[in-house]
C-alpha cells in the first residue's frame, strides 16, 4: 500500500468513527425511493438480478438503493470501517452484500467480464491518475456494460463558496493534471450536535484535465451516453452570495458521466 492509499485509509476510517455524512448507511430507503437515489433518470435501466460492483462506494448508502432494487451488490472500499456500513444495511434490510477492501487502482481480486454495472460514487480524484482505475474497471465490466462516475470538475478544483469577494469568485489555481487541491472538511460534513473529536486529516484530491479523461476513456474501448454538469445541485442565481447555492449557479464543483464499454 502506497503513501496515497494510506493517507486515504486513515481519513476515511476517522470519518467513519466521527460519523461523517458520507459513512451514514441509508436506512430509511424504499424500493421507489431507491431508484431516485442512484439514479433519477433511469439511466441504467432494470437492475434486478444485473451484477453490480460499488468501486470505492463503501459506508452503505447506495448499496441499500442497489439491493432493495434486486441487483447482485458488490462493495468495494479501502476503507475496513466503511465496509463495516454494508453488514448494517445488510442485516437492517435483510439483503446480501459482498464486500472485498482494495485499493480502485487494482482490481485484480476481481473477476474479468463479470460485472454488468460499476457504479463509482465520488472518489476517483483521491488518485492521482485516472487511467489506472479505467484500465482496471474495463477488464471487471461485461461488453456493453456501463460505468459510472463522478469527478472533481478540473476547471474549478479548488474554489469554493468561501472565495465569494464581493463581485466574484476568483479563479486563481492552474489547470493542470495532477495538480493537489486540500480542503478541509465542511461543517455540515459533521452531525450538528457532535463536534468531531479528533478531526479527519485535510480531503487532497488531484485534478484531472477533461482532455485525459475523456481520450482515456476511449482509448480504453467506452463510450459516453450521457453527461451531467449539475448532479445533485441546486443553482439559484439569487441566493445569498457565498452560499452553496449561489457558489454552484456560477463553478459547478464535480462533473457525471455515464459510459458504455464497447471494447
Amino acid at each position: 500500500m502506497d503513501a496515497i492509499a494510506l493517507y486515504n485509509l486513515e481519513r476515511w476510517n476517522t470519518l467513519a468513527r466521527e460519523d461523517a455524512l458520507f459513512t451514514r448507511p441509508a436506512l430509511d430507503l424504499t424500493p421507489e425511493t431507491a431508484r431516485e437515489a442512484i439514479d433519477p433518470q433511469n439511466l441504467l435501466g432494470a437492475v434486478s438480478g444485473k451484477s453490480v460492483l460499488l468501486l470505492a462506494g463503501g459506508g452503505g448508502q447506495q448499496s441499500a438503493a442497489f439491493a432493495l432494487l434486486g441487483a447482485n451488490v458488490t462493495v468495494f472500499d479501502l476503507s475496513d470501517a466503511q465496509l463495516g456500513r454494508e453488514k448494517v444495511v445488510a442485516d437492517h434490510y435483510s439483503v446480501i452484500i459482498e464486500t472485498v477492501g482494495g485499493d480502485m487502482r487494482d482490481l485484480s481480486g476481481l473477476p474479468a467480464s463479470h460485472f454488468d454495472i460499476v457504479y463509482h460514487p465520488y472518489s476517483l480524484s483521491l488518485v492521482p491518475d485516472a487511467q489506472v482505475v479505467f484500465a482496471e474497471v474495463a477488464r471487471v465490466l461485461k461488453p456493453n456494460g456501463i460505468y459510472h462516475f463522478t469527478l472533481l470538475n478540473p476547471f474549478m478544483a479548488g474554489m469554493t463558496f468561501s472565495d465569494w469577494d464581493g463581485e466574484s469568485y476568483r479563479l486563481r489555481a492552474p489547470y493542470v493534471q495532477g495538480r493537489t487541491v486540500t480542503t478541509p472538511d465542511a461543517s455540515w460534513v459533521f452531525r450538528e450536535d457532535q463536534k468531531p473529536i479528533s478531526p479527519p486529516q485535510p480531503n487532497i484530491e488531484y485534478v484531472q484535465t477533461l482532455s485525459g479523461i475523456l481520450n482515456g476513456l476511449v482509448a480504453k474501448g467506452f463510450t459516453l451516453f450521457h453527461f451531467s454538469d449539475n448532479k445533485d445541485m441546486y443553482p439559484d442565481l439569487n441566493a445569498e452570495p457565498g452560499s452553496w447555492d449561489h457558489f454552484v449557479a456560477y463553478a459547478p464543483p464535480w462533473l457525471s458521466f455515464w459510459l458504455r464499454f464497447t471494447g
